[in-house]
């Protein structure tokens, strides 16, 4: 599945709230009718059958949870950091993976994607059960993104109630940038030095 719509649902409904604040509409108002129209791409996809996997399921479940946020009565400021509940909530959700899922949230969302392709390793199920270093190394990953998901939503608090209220939906989308980026070149070292990327193992320093 391609990561497309997703992407501009996040992207459009940011380029709105520009557009809505240079006619004069309200902080508050922009930020209602940008959550809106961030879930249309999204919502086009479900009513054609298409059901998201990996990533793409990661971003459309954030930009429902945004529009629900937006809906929860509160000021501008709230609004400006209700990402920061979406990106805490998919922190816990990793965490939480860790401890009472059959298998962690990465080894999930990266299995449809990438099991046997791209010189990654296949047959992933009988590596999880018979190999330690695969299992480890999912765990490690889905630490990492709880742990890169839970500063990125401490950061958007910080954004959203200390700058001016038209810096913030920028810099929001720039944080999403920033820590998918970040935690993507964590993990696949983590994952090219387990092995799991060429059929390699590589013994963790």
């Amino acid at each position: 599945m391609t990561l497309l719509r997703p992407v501009i649902g996040i992207a459009g409904s940011t380029a709105l709230y520009y557009l809505l604040r240079h006619l004069g509409v309200s902080v508050y108002a922009a930020l209602v009718v940008g959550a809106v129209v961030s879930l249309l791409p999204a919502c086009v996809s479900l009513l054609r059958g298409q059901r998201p996997g990996g990533l793409e399921a990661f971003f459309t479940v954030l930009l429902f949870a945004s529009f629900a946020v937006a809906l929860l009565p509160g000021d501008e400021r709230f609004l400006l950091a209700k990402d920061a509940l979406v990106t805490g909530g998919v922190g816990f959700w990793f965490l939480a993976s860790l401890r009472w899922a059959e298998r962690p949230l990465a080894y999930q969302f990266a299995k449809p994607m990438i099991e046997g392709r791209g010189g990654w390793v296949g047959d992933w199920e009988r590596r999880w059960r018979e190999d330690a270093w695969f299992r480890r190394m999912w765990r490690t990953s889905s630490a990492w993104w709880a742990a890169g998901t839970l500063l990125d939503a401490v950061a958007r608090v910080v954004l959203a109630y200390t700058l001016p209220a038209d810096v913030v939906p920028g810099l929001n989308l720039a944080l999403y940038v920033v820590t998918l980026v970040v935690l993507n070149v964590v993990t696949t070292v983590v994952y090219v030095r387990a092995g799991a990327i060429r059929g390699r193992r590589r013994a963790a320093s």
